[in-house]
């Protein structure tokens, strides 16, 4: 059953400091021209002094201002974001804190599944505008994963940026198409450590004495995640729509999590044109859960998506998990 939601601000923080790909390299000891050759990415934002909670307010504030609306009359505010900034309390209170609600009781809370947190919180989202139980939802997505890459891993290294997305969500009007027509979600735990920080849990704590710095770090064994989310693609497309695993359809625009240059290849395999596809890989790297809101934002200003459209927002996260919604925008 399709669920009403209507998308009616966007907003984007991108740090400041442009990290080129020449800069990593010379961290990770790699050839010049190694990292684009190997993953697509010429360059991509690091965070300096921000903090994942001031990034994901100002894209926030952008969100709420285009939808016309006061920061007041947000009814829930949902950090959906794969990187903590600590680890209690959640980051939703601090967003909101660092929008200026701190006083306002408005609830706020976390929806994580790593780079599919946004995807997962806009469907959490269509649910709640159906009930009637929240009207203006603010959904904001701030990764900074910069502070954990292992440079011993110079695959997934030369992978990570830092950015933040947020979106306004809310019910449309009786007469409007917009909403969520399709979401499908799987996980396969059997790949859980092919993406994972081992460390700053109960298992391993911080301050325990067989915790070693590497635990800390981001790993990631590319290549089996790339096998593993291929081997269920088809089938969970075909879940999420008939057809989809074959070709696009009536979806005018695929806007994916960027995981990877091979991953946003393998896309063409299911027969959706390269030019259908929004890629900010180059440009930004992959930015965790904020990639892609972060890339909606870009292609909704770029003019590539108009109301009505319909788009596939879709992508894999660690678990491993396959996420999939079709929104008419």
């Amino acid at each position: 059953m399709a669920l009403p939601l209507k998308i009616i601000g966007l907003g984007r923080y991108l740090p400041e400091r442009v990290v080129s790909s020449r800069e990593v390299e010379a961290l990770c000891g790699l050839p010049a021209g190694w990292i684009e050759r190997r993953s697509g990415v010429r360059e991509r934002r690091w965070a300096t002094t921000e903090t994942s909670s001031y990034m994901g307010a100002q894209a926030g504030r952008e969100a709420v201002a285009e939808a016309g609306l006061a920061l007041t009359d947000l009814d829930l505010i949902l950090n959906a974001s794969g990187t903590p900034e600590q680890a209690i309390p959640d980051g939703g209170p601090l967003i909101q804190r660092q929008l200026g609600l701190g006083e306002s009781g408005i609830a706020a809370l976390s929806v994580h599944a790593t780079c599919l947190s946004f995807l997962a919180a806009l469907d959490l989202s269509a649910n709640l505008l159906a009930t009637g139980r929240y009207h203006n939802i603010l959904i904001v997505t701030a990764e900074i994963g910069s502070v954990g890459i292992n440079v011993k891993e110079p695959e997934s290294a030369s992978l990570i940026g830092d950015a933040a997305a947020a979106v306004v969500v809310t019910r449309p009007a009786v007469d409007e198409a917009c909403g969520v027509t399709a979401a499908r979600f799987e996980t396969y735990g059997a790949g859980a450590d092919h993406t994972a920080i081992r460390g700053a849990g109960s298992r391993r704590h911080p301050n325990h004495p067989d915790t070693r710095p590497e635990d800390n770090l981001f790993h990631m064994n590319g290549p089996e995640v790339l096998r593993l989310a291929l081997t269920h693609s088809a089938p969970f497309l075909e879940q999420l729509r008939p057809g989809l695993s074959r070709g696009l359809g009536s979806i005018k625009l695929v806007v994916p999590h960027q995981p990877s240059k091979a991953g946003l290849r393998a896309m063409q395999l299911f027969g959706w044109p390269a030019a259908q596809i929004v890629m900010t890989l180059d440009r930004l790297g992959n930015c965790v859960a904020a990639s892609l809101p972060a890339s909606l934002y870009e292609a909704v200003r770029g003019g590539r998506v108009q109301r009505g459209d319909e788009l596939l927002l879709v992508g894999t996260g660690a678990g491993l998990s396959l996420g999939g919604l079709i929104l008419t925008f």
